[in-house]
């Protein structure tokens, strides 16, 4: 049992050599460049640590003769001073040249994502697919394809950070910040908010989602082409108490009169896995009690509460229609 004590400690170590949101299980192109380096340096300096380690052990605890032959100038400007400079050169020229590698282009025409950090949510601008190509705290990106993501901000300095596909890059409002990566792998990944942006930093997630092609494409159709009618009383009866409770004034729904930017756009908003840029798995009950009370949930953020103005019937026929849009 003593035997196996150290290895259960490694298990929460490994566990982060996997899943949604590490840079050990990469998806793409820079993201492998960017693992590749991190095991170097890694074992570069596990290397160097175990010799420098040996020659304190000998320093110690080997015979007169070896360590008088130890303290001789050849072996100190041989092991104190050109091992290390060739070393640390030569890992420095290598870091450099994958850094280099990170930032050149794999495609002439790569798809174009606007990415707007705000507090404490996310908007995404698809620049070459059209007006109605936006959504908010999912990024769906086309399997095999390069995507140049333009990274800012509306309010304070961001950062993003998806890291099974890429480096974190800061998000500066007035600015504009280039990256490009490349998903070669279909599923759903986690990205986050890397820089201290207030309050509720922390709860400032969103998912990525790669898909086929043609998935991806019908995916857009659907983000471009305007909401359904809703079909029952309790819809239609959803769909008004949206524009009689000002809803409208922060957010956009396409198809109708409602186009504002200040909030998230909720054209396709019962299609996402969560509310609230990650805070909350996207529910019928959840998106009653955010509309209720979203200063309970996330303390901070720009909505208002509604438990107060809204009946519980109305408020229940808003969750339904937006649930509905999908």
């Amino acid at each position: 049992m003593r035997r196996l004590l150290p290895l259960l400690a490694l298990l929460p170590a490994l566990a982060g050599c996997s899943g949604i949101q590490t840079p050990l299980d990469a998806w793409g192109i820079q993201a492998a460049r960017v693992a590749t380096l991190s095991h170097v340096l890694f074992w570069g300096g596990a290397v160097i640590f175990l010799i420098t380690m040996g020659f304190l052990t000998l320093a110690i605890l080997a015979p007169h003769g070896v360590r008088r032959a130890m303290a001789s100038h050849r072996f100190v400007i041989g092991a104190g001073i050109l091992f290390p400079v060739t070393v640390l050169t030569t890992l420095l020229v290598y870091s450099l040249g994958l850094s280099r590698a990170l930032t050149m282009p794999m495609s002439e025409e790569p798809l174009r994502i606007e990415i707007i950090g705000r507090q404490y949510w996310w908007e995404m601008r698809y620049l070459d697919l059209g007006e109605g190509a936006v959504t908010a705290n999912a990024l769906h990106l086309p399997r095999g394809r390069e995507v140049e993501l333009h990274l800012t901000s509306g309010d304070v300095i961001h950062s993003v950070w998806v890291p099974n596909l890429h480096g974190k890059m800061d998000m500066i409002p007035g600015r504009v910040n280039r990256q490009r990566l490349r998903a070669d792998r279909v599923g759903t990944l986690r990205g986050q908010c890397t820089e201290f942006c207030g309050l509720q930093h922390t709860l400032m997630a969103f998912d990525v989602v790669v898909q086929e092609p043609e998935e991806f494409d019908a995916w857009i159709a659907r983000q471009r082409a305007p909401v359904p009618e809703p079909q029952t009383d309790e819809l239609r009866r959803g769909m008004q108490v949206f524009g009689e409770a000002g809803c409208g004034a922060c957010h956009a729904v396409r198809g109708t009169p409602w186009n504002a930017r200040i909030a998230p756009d909720l054209s396709r908003v019962g299609s996402r896995a969560t509310l609230a840029a990650g805070a909350l798995p996207n529910t019928h009950g959840n998106l009653a009690g955010w509309i209720a009370a979203p200063q309970d949930i996330k303390p901070g953020n720009a909505m208002p509460a509604y438990a107060r103005s809204l009946e519980g019937s109305d408020l229940l026929a808003l969750a339904s229609w937006l649930e509905s849009l999908r």
